[in-house]
């Protein structure tokens, strides 16, 4: 199951540097991932700062 960035996020943008195959990018409210292209490995939710993010 695709990770997940929650509202609690604070765009700082650390976990779209931490995504190795690029699911990230700038939402309209905050960060999202893109469920197709993300590979589940986790680097993003250890990048947060915040704890956004997490495994839908």
């Amino acid at each position: 199951m695709a990770y997940v960035i929650s509202d609690d996020c604070v765009s700082c943008g650390s976990c779209e540097g931490g995504c190795p195959v690029g699911a990230i990018s700038q939402g309209d409210a905050h960060f999202e991932i893109d469920a197709d292209a993300c590979v589940e490995c986790g680097a993003c939710a250890g990048q947060c700062p915040v704890g956004a993010i997490s495994q839908g």
